[in-house]
């Protein structure tokens, strides 16, 4: 119990971060209604690409945009294929993730791990987060507003805060309006392949800043950092669905909701790693707990409330019987 409590804060700061992939995540799979995969490789992208920078001098700020620009073009590529290609999104979203590994290596100089010197005090101090300083926090060397918590988290607010603004221009709605009912939007005069692109674009955008605030966090960038991060995503989405669906109505709050979707999973992960689980079952749990996520729905709908009636059924209350039966 004790080592779940001491880990709790990283467990927490990590959950932050990973949520602002999974609200990328949502933009695509709820918003968008495209299942997306390419941010398994478009998230080990943001992390190579901010590493690489950061390490030969670039600022913090100007690495962690161009992390953003090439997850944005690893997004375009998978729009293009899509969209101009007429590959379906699925498929197109492998093609690129499968291209991204070669992409990533070539990024890192062929290397598996490049890692940041937080050894010299001047390196980890132009860092925006680390895990190193959440233990700087709990001892008193650092001040408290550095605390990975409370950066990430205000990160993530502002970052609701500006795409509830662009879901709320004509852009915006059109992008909402194209997964709604994309015949409806095509009707409309809407361009759905453009607007594919673009919520590709913005979606793994998303996820490649993520990939760069983890990659600050834990001083180093890994080819295989992203494999699995579509499902860590999906989590946070149906966690947070599942949990808050019923209360969280507006737009901007749902977002908020796939933040605290994301911390609960990491919650969960590290309470069930104390409890003593080997770690190279993680993968096989975070499959169960979307499975088990997604299921309750179904469930509820089946068992809970009972199956829905349709049409003059539902209004009657019953079927009408046919002929003299219904004057007997």
């Amino acid at each position: 119990m004790l080592s779940f409590i001491n880990a709790l804060p990283g467990a927490v700061s990590q959950g932050l971060i990973w949520g602002i992939m999974a609200i990328g995540v949502y933009i695509t799979y709820k918003v968008l209604d495209i299942a997306d995969l390419t941010v398994d490789g478009s998230f080990c992208t943001g992390a190579a690409v901010f590493v690489m920078l950061f390490t030969t001098g670039t600022g913090l700020w100007p690495a962690m945009l161009a992390a953003v620009g090439a997850g944005m073009a690893a997004g375009l590529v998978t729009g293009l294929l899509h969209t101009f290609c007429g590959i379906p999104a699925i498929l197109a979203g492998i093609l690129t993730q499968l291209g991204l590994w070669s992409v990533n290596l070539a990024i890192m100089g062929m290397k598996s791990t490049v890692a940041i010197n937080v050894t010299t005090s001047d390196m980890l101090d132009k860092l925006l987060v680390s895990l190193r300083f959440v233990q700087d926090v709990a001892k008193g060397t650092r001040p408290f507003y550095r605390h990975p918590i409370l950066v990430v988290g205000l990160f993530s607010l502002a970052l609701i805060g500006v795409l509830y603004w662009f879901f709320g221009t004509e852009l915006g709605c059109s992008l909402r309006a194209t997964g709604s009912n994309q015949s409806m939007a095509r009707a409309q005069g809407i361009n759905t392949d453009f607007i594919k692109v673009l919520g590709l674009m913005v979606s793994n955008g998303l996820v490649a800043l993520s990939g760069a605030l983890l990659a600050q966090f834990n001083s180093a960038s890994e080819i295989n950092m992203g494999r699995g991060a579509i499902v860590i995503g999906l989590a946070a989405v149906i966690i947070g669905q599942v949990l808050f669906g019923r209360i969280f109505r507006n737009f901007a709050l749902k977002m908020l909701a796939v933040s605290i979707g994301a911390i609960l999973y990491y919650i969960v992960i590290q309470a069930v790693l104390a409890m003593g689980l080997n770690a190279n079952y993680l993968k096989l749990l975070s499959a169960a707990v979307v499975a088990l996520f997604l299921s309750v729905p179904y469930w509820k709908g089946k068992y809970v409330h009972g199956p829905l009636k349709t049409g003059w059924a539902a209004k009657t209350g019953g079927v009408q019987k046919a002929g003299g039966a219904q004057h007997a």
